[in-house]
């Protein structure tokens, strides 16, 4: 498996434009953030500060451009969020812990991040939330998304190519990247995403996720 750490934002705007930041504190690349952007005319794009990270993301997602650019994060104060990646520039906040938050901080890591449980909560997410906990991405394999904690966002400026997109909104329509989408409400969300690869690094997704995520 390999295995990232980190958190997941999923932000709307008013003028119809969609983001996807991952930051990710532990990966297989070491540490890095990564944006995936839809325009309000549906254009999927990625943003990645390396050709390794863009490589390996372009090849679970589907995106219509990818950029390998710097991605710079930010954090003031654990609630004030700032994202520079050309032509992206991103500013969230984050308000208190939620119920949702709670709950799931109140279930053990090693439960968190284990197939069955994931799995057992794929459908409730689906229908409360409008995200999937798994799902079968491209090249084979089988990602997972253990959810750990999560805060709603509560403030939300943004700029592509320095046009101003409007102010926050649902993650609506959603995404189309992949099979897990994002929370229609946007929030951040705490999470170990585990993705199904052969012993010998080529894609396996489902011999690998039938063992352990």
């Amino acid at each position: 498996m390999l295995r990232f750490d980190g958190w997941i934002a999923g932000i709307g705007t008013a003028s119809g434009a969609r983001a996807v930041l991952g930051h990710w504190a532990r990966s297989p690349f070491g540490p890095f953030a990564d944006v995936m952007f839809e325009g309000a005319d549906g254009r999927r794009l990625l943003l990645a500060p390396t050709r390794e990270t863009a490589d390996f993301i372009a090849g679970l997602y589907v995106f219509d451009e990818v950029r390998v650019v710097p991605v710079d994060v930010r954090i003031a104060g654990h609630r004030h969020w700032s994202v520079a990646a050309a032509p992206l520039d991103l500013r969230f906040g984050t308000g208190r812990r939620g119920l949702p938050g709670l709950a799931l901080r109140a279930v053990p890591a090693g439960l968190a991040t284990r197939p069955g449980w994931i799995a057992l909560w794929d459908r409730p997410a689906r229908l409360l939330l409008g995200a999937g906990t798994h799902g079968s991405v491209r090249a084979g394999r089988h990602q997972w998304y253990g959810a750990r904690d999560l805060h709603r966002v509560t403030s939300a400026t943004a700029a592509f190519d320095g046009a101003d997109l409007g102010g926050l909104a649902p993650v609506d329509p959603p995404v189309r990247f992949g099979p897990g989408s994002t929370p229609r409400s946007p929030c951040l969300v705490r999470v170990t995403t585990q993705v199904a690869v052969a012993q010998d690094g080529s894609a396996d997704g489902g011999k690998a996720a039938a063992a352990d995520p």
